[in-house]
């Protein structure tokens, strides 16, 4: 596995195990969303600043992301999204 995949993994695994949203661990961590979902999904390349600064959120040393993953690990379901869900706008009598 290359390494950038063993961070995306390792990123995801540690959040997913926090109940942490991809939104709140980017607003927490001083990074875009969009961009940390872009690490999760191995398409961007962070810098160890970046992850320094989502070891240090998560409350984990910058190691974790290098942990290498069992063999036949699967990959972490989403987390409900962080916003909240839609209001009914029926009201009752």
């Amino acid at each position: 596995m290359k390494a950038r995949a063993i961070v995306a993994w390792n990123v995801r695994r540690i959040r997913v195990d926090r109940g942490i949203s991809q939104e709140q661990l980017a607003y927490d961590s001083n990074t875009d969303r969009s961009y940390m979902g872009a690490v999760e999904r191995q398409d961007a390349n962070p810098s160890i600043d970046l992850l320094d600064r989502v070891a240090e959120t998560l409350g984990v040393h910058l190691s974790e992301f290098f942990v290498q993953p069992p063999k036949g690990a699967r990959s972490y379901e989403t987390l409900p999204k962080g916003r909240k869900p839609a209001r009914s706008h029926h009201r009752k009598k």
